[in-house]
């Protein structure tokens, strides 16, 4: 974004605030400093500026400045009919770490699904899940010992949660967490849309020795309001190979394995 001659054209709120998201849109974040510069306006012009774009669902407000908004829930079956060759690209890699002898999570989500669809017929394993769907996918799977946390059954994630499925997971030691993703990023790391999710999904990450990361690249570099687990929790992350290296890359400083389908 150009710094624009505002000593003699100064920008009305609109088009300023219309110049922040592209510039969010192009760097990723932005710093209020930043703006403040670039803009050639107050430090409380810019705080207003960002509040209100936070409170219009456009952006959202960190300490410094702002990250992406991700993006507005789907019910299960809407987001199942989204992005299928992705997610089912995604979903071979992935399998691809499952080991004979594993206790594995398997997290709720449409990849993740997709991801227990592709297990092996030969993998012999016990998988412990919060999400009926992928207990279904895997009910006839001749190897593997199916177990489905108890709770309260969340009718937008399709996903067991509440106090009892928490202190379940709690009880589990696993070798591996397979973690489906609202979003990821860099700074925010890993936060869910929904609390009682998050919460679910820090205790797996917790209890695993090892937690991959399954995501399309449009939940790369976007922030959703509960926080799950800074990114260098994460071992593995699985994304497509289409997401931009410069997005990919501070992950990739991070020491995690970045597997691209």
């Amino acid at each position: 974004m150009q710094p624009p001659n505002t000593a003699l054209d100064p920008l009305l709120p609109e088009e300023r605030r219309k110049a922040i998201l592209e510039h969010l849109s192009t760097e990723g974040r932005v710093y209020a400093s930043d703006l403040c510069r670039l803009l050639r306006v107050s430090e409380d012009t810019v705080r207003r500026d960002l509040r209100e774009l936070d409170e219009a669902g456009l952006l959202r407000r960190v300490h410094g400045g702002a990250l992406p908004r991700t993006h507005v829930q789907l019910s299960h079956q809407a987001r199942a009919e989204l992005q299928q060759p992705a997610k089912q690209a995604l979903a071979h890699v992935a399998a691809g770490l499952v080991q004979s002898g594993q206790v594995i999570f398997i997290d709720g989500g449409t990849t993740t699904l997709e991801v227990a669809r592709s297990l092996p017929k030969d993998l012999r394993a016990t998988v412990i899940t919060v999400s009926p769907p992928v207990a279904l996918a895997l009910a006839e799977h001749p190897g593997i010992e199916v177990r489905l946390v108890g709770g309260r059954l969340h009718p937008e994630a399709l996903t067991v949660v509440g106090a009892e499925t928490v202190e379940a997971l709690r009880q589990i030691h696993a070798d591996l967490c397979l973690l489906g993703i609202c979003s990821l990023h860099i700074e925010g790391g890993v936060t869910a849309t929904l609390a009682e999710e998050a919460a679910t999904k820090r205790v797996m990450v917790h209890q695993a020795a090892e937690t991959v990361a399954v995501l399309t690249a449009d939940k790369l570099d976007t922030l959703s309001p509960f926080a799950v687990a800074p990114a260098n929790r994460l071992a593995t992350l699985v994304t497509e190979a289409s997401a931009p290296e410069a997005t990919l890359s501070p992950f990739r400083k991070l020491n995690l394995r970045i597997l691209t389908a």
